[in-house]
């Protein structure tokens, strides 16, 4: 993962042009912040979506996404289209990652939400409107013809994706959250579930009430690939390792390793040789590895 931001876009090209010659890295992502999150906070950030599909026109392995979309940011039926495009551009390479958006006690994310004039709802219009969302992109993305909806939170009339994605029947939805409440929604709609990084004993937890979700609604817990954000400390490569292996052993076969900037020349190919290798066995089973 390279998040676009205190960095150029020719560093974030160079990086995930070397990691698609190296068949051990298997997905590349950004994320999806309007300003920065860490570091200068007028420092310069680049749009997620835009820069993904610039990535994708100019890569062909790595499947890519954005870890993840925030659903509060556009509406889901202009979020259907733009990921179908990216699809597209990429010839079906896109893992579709969508969340409820920034946590109202991160201030620095926040603050995008007020520069932009973009309302900030409570937490349960955000987890609400996410459910509502998927129903309506995934729809958007299978169905033929034009549909109205008129949930709770999403409204529309004569909603159509045309084109469709290159995948069939949609790319895979990948959400990302811990909150009791997104893992109901993730238990319902993902194909993949993502958590940030953190405490070992929280991310198993969190497993394991997500499988309680899928038993609840009669969805076989397997069915969806657990997915997990891990920091990259450079200058001691066996912490992240150690965390890599911790992961894997709590049944996370899909590991995304965040990349601090700068970027060093060669840290695609220094990441799969110092992080990946010693445990390339253990994820590429599942053939959506790291």
């Amino acid at each position: 993962m390279t998040a676009p931001m205190q960095v150029d876009y020719h560093d974030v090209l160079r990086v995930w042009r070397e990691a698609d010659a190296i068949p051990e890295i298997e997905h590349a992502w950004l994320f999806d912040h309007l300003m920065p999150i860490g570091g200068d906070p007028d420092g310069p950030i680049h749009e997620g979506w835009t820069l993904l599909s610039a990535l994708a026109a100019q890569t062909e392995r790595l499947r890519l996404g954005l870890l993840v979309t925030s659903n509060r940011f556009r509406p889901p039926t202009m979020l259907a289209k733009i990921a179908a495009t990216v699809d597209i551009v990429s010839g079906g390479r896109l893992d579709f990652g969508i969340g409820a958006g920034s946590r109202p006690s991160h201030p620095l994310a926040r603050r995008e939400y007020d520069a932009h004039g973009l309302p900030f709802h409570d937490a349960t219009h955000a987890v609400g409107s996410l459910a509502e969302a998927c129903t309506v992109i995934r729809r958007l993305w299978t169905e033929d013809e034009p549909f109205d909806f008129h949930g709770t939170y999403v409204q529309v009339t004569g909603a159509f994706c045309n084109p469709k994605p290159v995948q069939r029947p949609n790319p895979p939805i990948l959400i990302g959250g811990r909150s009791s409440s997104t893992l109901r929604v993730v238990a319902e709609h993902a194909d993949v579930w993502n958590i940030p990084g953190g405490d070992s004993d929280d991310v198993v937890s969190r497993s394991a009430l997500l499988d309680r979700y899928c038993d609840e609604i009669g969805r076989d817990p397997a069915s969806i690939l657990r997915s997990i954000h891990l920091s990259v400390s450079c200058d001691q490569p066996s912490i992240t390792r150690d965390a890599i292996g911790e992961a894997i052993d709590a049944g996370f076969r899909h590991i995304v390793l965040g990349l601090p900037t700068p970027y060093p020349a060669g840290v695609a190919r220094w990441v799969a040789d110092e992080l990946i290798s010693p445990h390339y066995g253990a994820v590429a089973l599942s053939n959506r590895g790291v």
